[in-house]
């Protein structure tokens, strides 16, 4: 597949950048400053603003399918719902899928499944909550948008660097902890349950995964 990746720098981006690779298939790698190893077998990476909406279409009228994991700076969280937007409005010109890794914020919270997880301050205090409120804004502006084309992921609670472990446990509109009640997964991990969503689309619109801790219900690369 060509799979191309805006925010291909960053930690979760770098690292789905890499599974992708890794399988085989052709990656597009873009962002504000390109990848160094552009010179590999099946990368391309290339300079590009996702504001920049003129320059995203020729990219995704030459993907199959196309990843976007963007972080702003601090101060900036309010920009993520209307920056999404843009990037569906680009998609829907040439029907491109897209799956979209975002934050936990619009996940159910494990405590109580009625509530999101943006209104536990168990999982959000304060202190996240403009960050947590830019996540769920993306999410609503995906769900409000008119194309459809669309696949949210939203990592568990902690989203950080680690090995590759091979495992990891899928779930879909809940918030998934272990038996500590931790919510956690490392960006080599939840790049494999980016590419396997690529590959082959559940249908889910929103779904979300964790660390797999033993081998029930464990989704195994």
């Amino acid at each position: 597949m060509r799979i191309a990746i805006i925010g291909a720098t960053g930690m979760a981006g770098s690292a789905i950048a890499t599974e992708a690779l890794n399988r085989g298939h052709h990656v597009t790698a873009l962002s504000r400053r390109p990848r160094a190893d552009a010179g590999i077998d099946r990368l391309s990476a290339w300079a590009l603003d996702i504001e920049d909406t003129a320059s995203l279409l020729p990219v995704l009228a030459e993907a199959d399918a196309a990843v976007l994991t963007i972080r702003l700076a601090p101060g900036e969280e309010s920009r993520l719902a209307s920056l999404t937007r843009g990037f569906l409005d680009a998609a829907e010109q040439h029907g491109t899928p897209v799956l979209i890794v975002g934050g936990a914020a619009p996940l159910r919270s494990p405590n109580d499944p009625d509530r999101l997880l943006i209104d536990d301050p168990s999982y959000v205090p304060e202190a996240w909550k403009s960050i947590a409120q830019a996540s769920l804004d993306q999410f609503n502006g995906c769900r409000e948008h008119r194309y459809n084309g669309w696949v949210y992921l939203s990592p568990p609670a902690i989203l950080e660097p680690g090995e590759r472990t091979g495992h990891y446990r899928r779930g879909t509109t809940r918030l998934l902890t272990d038996e500590n009640g931790i919510s956690r997964i490392t960006a080599p991990d939840l790049a494999i349950a980016v590419v396997d969503e690529v590959e082959n689309t559940t249908g889910d619109k929103h779904f979300t995964v964790t660390a797999q801790t033993s081998n029930r219900n464990s989704t195994t690369h």
